[in-house]
């Protein structure tokens, strides 16, 4: 059975563009895919909607580290977002920048877990005036705390024309302009390839687990 791949809207705001950001990505990973191997997939992708799972900041009494081991979640939401990770084999965040960071959506959803997360593969694509260079560095730390192998490769999508018509219409209308969709598809598409074949590559190379003797 080929890898499952969550393809994670992290911004849980409103109006938001990273529905449409995440049906780009989407169809990208899925044209190379096809192109590569149409009758057998390397990979499926699937994408997580992070707004769906209402997750406040985190309420429950067992610290993330500690499930299962030691107790279990209580509340429905927590039990839903461990469940939906646990269910992937790797997954790519996309990462929106608020303020010359990761959005606190971002880091909460990160946060929720830890068991589910460890040892597994994961790609950071960020996106904002500027690409969201230090939103990508905040988060790729955050992933490594919990355990998660990050692509080297950081794909960091920047409206075109900055702080300009293509960026309001992301941030009041939650659209993704024609200008910045052209350009991503073809000075970023390689690059988001690219991270998904990394994460690719590290599922076939999982972490060594050293015995306890």
């Amino acid at each position: 059975m080929p890898p499952n791949v969550a393809i994670i809207i992290t911004s849980t705001r409103t109006p938001r563009v990273g529905p449409s950001i995440a049906s780009l990505i989407n169809t990208i990973l899925t044209n190379h895919i096809s192109k590569q191997s149409p009758s057998t997939p390397k990979a499926t992708l699937s994408v997580v909607d992070l707004a769906t799972f209402n997750l406040p900041i985190f309420d429950e009494p067992i610290v993330p580290a500690n499930v299962p081991a030691r107790g279990s979640f209580i509340h429905e939401h927590s039990k839903r977002w461990s469940a939906e990770i646990a269910s992937h084999d790797a997954y790519i965040l996309l990462v929106p920048e608020y303020n010359f960071g990761m959005a606190g959506s971002t880091k909460n959803a990160i946060d929720y877990l830890k068991n589910e997360w460890t040892g597994k593969p994961a790609a950071v694509i960020s996106y904002g005036i500027a690409g969201g260079k230090t939103a990508s560095e905040q988060v790729v730390t955050s992933l490594t705390g919990v355990g998660l192998r990050v692509s080297p490769t950081r794909p960091q999508l920047a409206f075109v024309g900055g702080a300009g018509p293509e960026a309001f219409l992301a941030v009041g209308e939650g659209k993704l302009g024609d200008e910045s969709r052209r350009e991503w598809e073809e000075k970023h598409g390689g690059e988001i390839v690219q991270c998904f074949e990394e994460m690719l590559e590290a599922l076939k190379n999982p972490p060594v687990v050293e015995k306890k003797e």
